[in-house]
């Protein structure tokens, strides 16, 4: 596996485990050697056919590693009117980014590797083209898809760029089999379901694995099974490339500029603390309280893409930054209010989140955060010119007493051109660019 003269043996070396099932990397880093143990595919579900029990298992990693809200499936009562077929795959939606899934398993004993090679390139091809007519279907009619928390989509398939994953359940992949299809007129990748786990494991967020699925699948085939390999290859070259640059302009003065690599060489989460898991459980809080009002399904989703596009690398640092404020803002006098925020422009200008926390939640603090949201998308399109293509998505915290809970999550989410009169921006400047008697702002660029 490891050619010395090879310039990837320079990043990694192989080890093989005595479970033939797992495998270790041992990454070479600026820091020193990484190691990173990948292992076996989760378990399959008991009592479940083989194949179903490969597909409930890949949708299972996609649904805790990431968010069960981006996973779907066909709806059980799908029309099926002439012309229309059952849709079996699963799929990820996040963004304006789709995959379309195919799991296939070996379900019989494997024969030798030759025979074993020209069956997986046999089925790799035909879940190819089932899954570029699953993208044909829906650009077509429609259809009601249900994610992993029994919520129904309409998925008009028009509206996703599309890729096509070939997900492989198989005891013993022949070593150095890659997957050669003709080209099916969108992106398309072979994994293992192993290598499956591994990027959501890694990265824990759907809309993270849907970016690396698509710059993958334009970089040539990897044998099967060694995607984590390629991973830490382009991870170790994010680590080495310089910041691009960036028209800090577009944010106003006050901001800070600052640069992470698009892939994580360490696992998501493993700083040894609990910080990761605050924008997970604010994913969780935004899913699940919005399930209480009146917000349709493709809104709900398009918040959480949303706040699901804020990078891996920066996760840590962010949770870390959201325990302090929230110890910081009831540091103030009765019948104050004291405000701490994070916004994040992404580089192009179109899309901000924001996140913060304020001493206590009430209509007026709740006015003034939508004010605040608003204000700063209208100042950043009003320098970008891109107002119709452009968001801003805000998260605001604010710590509980009563022992329910720790904060309470509210989320307010603008898009294009939001017509602000005259007066309107007038007061909310007012209110946000200049000192409030009795408010404490520190906004963190």
């Amino acid at each position: 596996m490891d050619d010395p003269t090879s310039p990837s043996s320079q990043l990694w070396r192989y080890v093989q485990d005595d479970d033939p099932s797992a495998f270790t990397l041992i990454v070479e880093t600026p820091n020193g050697p990484y190691v990173r143990r990948i292992p076996p595919a989760l378990p399959l579900p008991s009592g479940v056919e083989h194949g179903l029990g490969a597909e409930a298992a890949a949708h299972t990693a996609a649904a805790t590693w990431g968010m069960p809200d981006f996973v779907f499936q066909q709806a059980d009562h799908a029309s099926k009117g002439s012309g229309r077929r059952e849709l079996g795959d699963r799929l990820l939606l996040a963004g304006q980014r789709g995959a379309v899934v195919q799991v296939k398993a070996r379900t019989i004993k494997p024969k030798p590797d030759a025979q074993e090679t020209t069956w997986i390139q046999k089925v790799a091809a035909k879940a190819m083209s089932q899954a570029k007519g699953t993208v044909r279907q829906l650009r077509m009619l429609p259809a009601d898809m249900v994610n992993g928390r029994g919520r129904t989509l309409h998925v008009d398939g028009n509206t996703y760029e599309w890729i096509a994953v070939f997900l492989l359940d198989h005891p013993q992949v022949p070593e150095e089999t890659k997957v050669t299809c003709e080209p099916i007129g969108m992106p398309a990748i072979a994994l293992t379901r192993r290598d499956w786990d591994f990027l959501f494991d890694q990265l824990r967020s759907t809309t993270a694995v849907l970016d690396y699925l698509f710059r993958a699948a334009a970089e040539a085939p990897v044998p099967l099974g060694e995607e984590p390999v390629r991973f830490y290859e382009l991870a170790a070259a994010d680590a080495a490339a310089p910041p691009k640059p960036i028209d800090t302009e577009q944010v106003g003065p006050g901001g800070t500029l600052f640069s992470t690599p698009r892939l994580p060489q360490a696992p998501a989460g493993s700083d040894g603390t609990h910080a990761h898991l605050m924008i997970r459980i604010m994913l969780e809080d935004v899913a699940t309280s919005l399930l209480r009002d009146s917000v349709s399904e493709d809104d709900r989703l398009t918040v959480l893409s949303d706040f699901d596009r804020l990078p891996v690398s920066a996760r840590a640092e962010w949770g870390h930054l959201l325990q302090e404020m929230l110890r910081d803002v009831p540091e103030v006098p009765d019948e104050h209010c004291k405000w701490r925020f994070r916004r994040l422009v992404d580089e192009d200008g179109t899309r901000q989140l924001i996140v913060g926390a304020a001493t206590r939640f009430d209509p007026i603090v709740q006015a003034a955060f939508s004010a605040y949201v608003q204000l700063r998308h209208h100042e950043v399109t009003a320098r970008t010119g891109r107002a119709e293509e452009s968001s801003a998505l805000g998260v605001l915290l604010t710590p509980r007493s009563d022992g329910v809970r720790p904060w309470d999550t509210s989320a307010v989410r603008v898009h294009g051109d939001l017509a602000l009169s005259e007066e309107e921006l007038r007061v909310y400047s007012e209110e946000w660019n200049r000192a409030v008697e009795n408010v404490e702002v520190s906004e963190s660029g």
